[in-house]
């Protein structure tokens, strides 16, 4: 399995960015699942619904399944951070995983950057950096971390692959 980590300030278009390349890799024919850290408490569900009912009520996990999509909800009533590592071993086996957010995770990550939302790069000087994704000139100072343009999504992918040992990971085993 390959992972590779998005990381930027909001705004600088990681989503955006991940999305183009799922749809890139899905044109090769390769599988990709993503895997996206959020901040602050989010809602993937509606009010009124069974299944929001049901984790209101109380519920410690909520599974709907239907013949085409799979959600799973957990309610912790303590703040809890997922080690990533774990997060991937509940994933099916696929051949990429595309990581957003977790921009300390000991994967090896890209940073999305626009000059118009920050001066400087977040991980400048930070080890697991491989590339920088951007719009414009590079921000200098970051040693031999290239510059992809971040407005040739194809490149960025063909840049993946032809980097994929890089990216890499083997002990991952799957929980299912």
């Amino acid at each position: 399995m390959y992972v590779a980590g998005f990381v930027g300030r909001s705004g600088s278009g990681k989503t955006t960015l991940i999305e183009a390349l799922l749809g890139e890799f899905a044109l090769r024919g390769l599988r990709a699942s993503v895997i996206k850290h959020a901040h602050h408490g989010f809602e993937i569900d509606r009010e009124g619904k069974d299944s929001w009912r049901h984790r209101k009520a109380g519920a410690y996990e909520v599974l709907v399944a239907s013949p085409h999509l799979l959600a799973l909800q957990r309610e912790t009533r303590e703040p809890r951070e997922y080690d990533l590592h774990d997060l991937l071993r509940r994933l099916d086996p696929v051949d990429w995983v595309l990581v957003e957010g977790f921009k300390h995770a000991p994967i090896p990550r890209i940073e999305v950057w626009r000059a118009s939302v920050s001066p400087t790069p977040l991980l400048a000087g930070d080890p697991g950096l491989v590339a920088l994704a951007g719009d414009g000139e590079s921000p200098g100072g970051l040693g031999e971390v290239p510059m992809l343009d971040l407005r040739q999504p194809r490149a960025i992918a063909e840049w993946l692959l032809s980097h994929r040992e890089r990216f890499e990971i083997a002990d991952v085993p799957s929980q299912r």
